[in-house]
């Protein structure tokens, strides 16, 4: 155990000291919240102002159009034919309306020489529709039919209240649980390819610069690749912690210029002068996230992050002590690459059914349980399923780390051509 406690630290500490490491570890939070803010905080600019002319032959359409921050519209002072021979250019685009359009919905075209934008044909499309849906309900001859229609329509939204099993009522919801699921799933999943495959790298390297020869000569094949496992594992659990803080810094940060710059105490202030500003459904999800057990999901998440991260990586260190170079590991890993996206995937769509077939036994095996079964804990299912679960994947867990072990004892010494499926077979059996 001492041998093993000396290489967790070597593997720990020569990882996290790396420049790499303390970069990566800054920036890809400082990039994830310019993802979300920057895109809108650029959209808040106005750019150049678009015209745009309308010929109206039916002079019902035109003045539909008014003005916006981005687009100017014009009633045309030529034909279309003038517009397409006009050398100025200072026409964007050029709407033609020849005819009535609920009789004849063809009869409006818009030219341009460029690419017409999506918020552009959006916003004609949404003039244009509510007109002719208009004029189709002046066609039936109802007196007040549009109003009536209008006032008929409803937003309804089932309220979705959970029982407690002391009788208490609590509100839920399953967008929430949706999210949650989500987020975990994905976490998880980025988590085992991530440094799952860096086990794998460093014992390729390793195993190329015989380096591994001299390090087995002091310590034993198994202490050293269960070193080597717990310690990466260690600085993904750092580096996705440190994750965490900086993100919620940057988030906040970023918070603060979506808001407009305006300071928290002022944001406070004019929140309590203007209390109707927030409606009973925008917090609702307060009362919401009530109705789940935070520490269950916590804690079955750590033990599949664990489980999960333990099994993939026993694999990763085989692979990387059977392939001769970094090519043939990457090879090697195509199948299990495509087994976790195939996961990835059961859970996604899983979430919509998650005591469905495919959930269920996704959840089940133990390959795919910590991606998919982390997913439907936010659903609350049965507590066999969970236990089932997880004492299926520490057991495949720890006899596929025997398995690796074995593999890697023999592997990493193993030079020149790439062993074969049956030799592979012999390193396991061999005592």
């Amino acid at each position: 155990m001492n041998k093993i406690g000396l290489i967790i630290r070597r593997e720990y500490l020569h990882r996290v000291r790396k420049k790499s490491f303390i970069l990566l570890t800054l920036l890809t939070p400082l990039l994830m919240a310019a993802m979300l803010f920057v895109p809108l905080w650029l959209a808040s600019f106005k750019g150049d102002t678009i015209n745009i002319a309308i010929i109206d032959q039916t002079g019902k359409y035109a003045p539909l159009f008014k003005d916006t921050d981005h687009y100017k519209f014009h009633d045309a002072n030529q034909s279309l034919e003038e517009y397409r021979a006009d050398e100025n250019k200072e026409l964007f685009a050029v709407l033609n309306i020849s005819d009535n359009l609920l009789e004849n919905p063809q009869a409006a075209t818009l030219y341009s020489e460029k690419q017409i934008p999506g918020d552009l044909s959006r916003l004609v499309n949404q003039i244009l529709t509510k007109q002719i849906e208009s004029d189709k309900l002046a066609s039936f001859q109802i007196p007040d039919l549009e109003n009536i229609i209008k006032e008929s329509r409803v937003n309804f939204n089932i309220q979705t209240i959970k029982w407690g099993k002391d009788g208490t009522e609590s509100s839920s919801s399953a967008a929430i649980a949706h999210i949650l699921g989500i987020l975990s799933t994905l976490a998880i999943y980025m988590f085992i390819m991530m440094y799952g495959s860096m086990v794998m790298q460093s014992v390729t390297e390793e195993k190329t610069s015989r380096i591994v020869e001299i390090m087995v000569s002091s310590v034993r094949p198994f202490d050293l690749m269960i070193g080597k496992i717990i310690g990466i594992g260690l600085v993904g659990i750092t580096q996705i912690c440190l994750w965490g803080i900086l993100l919620s810094i940057f988030s906040g940060i970023g918070g603060l210029f979506i808001a407009g710059g305006m300071p928290v105490n002022e944001m406070q202030t004019t929140m309590a002068m203007q209390p109707d500003m927030m409606l009973p459904d925008e917090l609702s999800w307060l009362t919401q996230l009530q109705s789940f057990n935070f520490g269950e999901i916590l804690l079955y998440f750590i033990l599949f992050f664990i489980g999960g991260y333990l099994l993939y990586a026993s694999v990763f260190a085989a692979i990387g002590s059977a392939a001769n170079a970094p090519e043939d590991s990457q090879q090697l890993m195509m199948p299990i690459s495509i087994l976790l996206i195939f996961a990835l995937y059961a859970g996604i769509y899983g979430i919509n059914n998650p005591d469905g077939p495919l959930a269920f036994w996704c959840s089940m095996i133990p390959f795919t349980s910590p991606i998919v079964m982390i997913m439907r804990i936010p659903y609350e299912i049965p507590l066999w399923q969970k236990l089932v679960s997880v004492i299926l994947l520490y057991a495949t867990s720890i006899s596929l780390i025997w398995i690796s072990a074995k593999i890697y004892r023999i592997g990493i010494l193993m030079y020149g051509k790439k062993p074969q499926l049956k030799e592979i077979v012999k390193w396991i059996t061999f005592k």
